[in-house]
């Protein structure tokens, strides 16, 4: 059985890194653009939200003794393969995978307009995690 303290404490800050994206409506393409400060910010507030996301899933499968997953975008893959997540999602997610691996090992060359537009287009994707894990904690 999963620590739902854990899942609970890690589900909020999810939201709190989602929310403060979402409060930083003023943030647009032009501001974005030219404010480091402001590419800093929607940068990091991405990078922790969906390293919250790898935690959760991770201490999923960890808990229910799961198939170690050798990669993050596995971790989806294998919450999928037991039913936490909806096969149609799956790639979804592990495209977040791939874009913290860009953040982190390619800071130099990140693409200002991918960030930008998961910044202003994808962070449903959070809120689907969230729905999904919540529904599988209630589950079990």
């Amino acid at each position: 059985m999963v620590n739902g303290d854990v899942i609970d404490r890690k589900l909020s800050k999810l939201k709190e890194y989602v929310g403060e994206l979402r409060l930083a409506d003023d943030i647009g393409w032009e501001e974005y653009r030219k404010n480091s400060r402001s590419r800093a910010f929607v940068e990091r507030y991405i990078h922790i939200a969906i390293q919250t996301v790898f935690d959760i899933a991770n201490h999923i499968i960890s808990y229910q003794k799961w198939k170690e997953p050798e990669t993050y975008r596995e971790s989806f893959a294998i919450l999928a393969d037991h039913g936490v997540l909806p096969e149609d999602n799956v790639v979804d997610f592990q495209n977040m995978a791939s874009f913290r691996n860009m953040l982190v090992h390619h800071y130099e060359s990140v693409d200002d307009e991918i960030v930008y537009g998961i910044f202003k287009n994808k962070l449903g994707d959070f809120d689907l995690f969230e729905k999904y894990i919540l529904e599988y904690v209630k589950k079990n």
